[in-house]
């Protein structure tokens, strides 16, 4: 079985081909932390988790699962993660082996893809150039295919992937000043006079964050819940959503948004 969570599509992407390729069955975390989160294995099967970095970490939303995870027969059964990221992953897979470490899952191998930006909350971060979204798709599907064989071969992978230059910094100092400060639904707003009111942006937010739908403006519940994983923004068709001053001329992405 593999785990996954995405926002703007490039870890679905990434799960939707692992799956196909080892036969594992798919499982959406923000749908299985509607239950109880208790799982058994099936015989040879394995365990894969999919997510997407946020501030050199894994997604809150993730974490939050992993606490709640129970698989009753996991020991002898081969573990994997593979996290996407639009630049470089800190400490990401070392906080998240410490969270399945808690729930006595341990893992073998460890991967990352190269995929297009997506993270558009700050002044000097925008998404990609087709150019360069084209490239990194290019270059995922390559590496993916390598991961899939190690997947298949059941290698040990122990190596973190592309932790860039400062990853303590990065993901202890930065990304816990991110989660405190930057991941709230407190700056996002629409536009009226763009806003058609179709209900896009309240059916791709994973945490059901968004009042509304057809025929209703959106509005955030500051509950705490939001991820800033910018699905609202980028999915919304009209490109009504804002967040505070940062989004004001910038891009939209989701995977497949743009035909390469």
């Amino acid at each position: 079985m593999i785990f996954y969570f995405s926002a703007t599509g490039n870890t679905r992407w990434a799960a939707q081909q692992l799956s196909e390729k080892t036969g594992e069955r798919l499982i959406f975390i923000p749908d299985a932390m509607e239950g109880q989160c208790h799982y058994t294995l099936a015989a040879g099967e394995r365990i894969g988790f999919c997510f997407p970095v946020h501030a050199w970490r894994p997604p809150v939303l993730v974490r939050r699962f992993i606490k709640k995870l129970s698989i009753a027969n996991a020991e002898g059964h081969y573990c994997f993660a593979l996290c996407t990221a639009g630049d470089t992953t800190g400490e990401s897979m070392r906080i998240f082996r410490h969270a399945l470490a808690q729930r006595s899952l341990h893992l073998d191998a460890v991967f990352s893809l190269l995929m297009p930006e997506s993270y558009v909350g700050l002044p000097f971060m925008d998404v990609d150039t087709i150019e360069k979204e084209r490239e990194k798709k290019n270059q995922a599907k390559i590496h993916l295919t390598s991961i899939v064989a190690q997947i298949n071969e059941a290698e040990k992978v122990e190596k973190e992937p592309n932790v860039g230059r400062w990853p303590r910094i990065n993901s202890r100092v930065i990304g816990e000043f991110f989660e405190r400060k930057l991941v709230n639904d407190k700056a996002f707003r629409v536009e009226t006079n763009r806003c058609v009111r179709c209900g896009v942006c309240a059916e791709v937010c994973p945490t059901a964050d968004i009042e509304g739908g057809k025929g209703q403006e959106p509005t955030w519940k500051h509950n705490g819940s939001c991820l800033t994983c910018f699905a609202c923004y980028h999915h919304c068709p009209q490109h009504a959503i804002e967040f505070g001053r940062q989004t004001k001329k910038k891009g939209q992405y989701w995977y497949g948004r743009n035909q390469l």
